[in-house]
């Protein structure tokens, strides 16, 4: 049995040249990434312009607990992690999530948040809810940014899906459902 020499493969299909199609494909391809706006040119909202935008948190950190009465436990914590944001008039992609808070199992929690973007800029909120747990609701007041986020006011909510405690203290979680509106404030107003 004679040998042949194997002819030019490309993704699976065997030929003596490239197939036609890939070129077209090519130019397809490059047509299509290019036709949006760039990411700078959306991510921010135009003064006086209003956004929704919604996703999710993924952050970890530490809990000190106090046991109080039965029933009763406060906590400090301070939580780090990813906040990932989508939809067409979002505020971006993504920004680090920084928190500080105090939870109580009877009075609920309160805190504050900083959410910094690729850039270095940074959205800062108030937060309440009830204690942080496994199913448990926040609402965030926003009050103010720095760079691109100077003046912005808002509001958001979230609910924790889960929230894992180790002996230690270290704590961990998920919260799902963010969801919010924010405004950037008129050019002339900003302080």
């Amino acid at each position: 049995m004679r040998h042949r020499r194997p002819r030019f493969v490309s993704w699976g299909v065997a030929s003596a040249a490239p197939a036609p199609w890939l070129g077209v494909a090519l130019v397809v391809l490059l047509a299509v990434a290019c036709s949006g706006q760039p990411n700078e040119a959306r991510s921010a909202p135009a003064p006086g312009e209003t956004r929704s935008f919604e996703g999710t948190w993924s952050a970890s950190g530490s809990r000190q607990t106090l046991d109080l009465e039965p029933g009763h436990r406060a906590s400090i914590l301070s939580l780090t992690g990813t906040v990932l944001l989508t939809g067409e008039r979002g505020l971006g992609v993504g920004f680090q999530g920084e928190a500080i808070g105090f939870s109580d199992s009877v009075a609920g929690g309160t805190g504050q948040c900083v959410w910094t973007d690729e850039r270095g800029d940074r959205i800062f909120s108030q937060l309440r809810g009830q204690p942080v747990a496994t199913g448990s609701h926040v609402v965030g007041t926003i009050t103010g940014g720095t760079g691109r986020w100077a003046g912005l006011t808002g509001e958001y909510e979230l609910n924790w899906q889960y929230v894992i405690e180790s002996d230690d203290g270290t704590i961990s979680g998920r919260a799902v459902g963010l969801k919010g509106r924010v405004t950037i404030p008129p050019a002339g107003s900003r302080q």
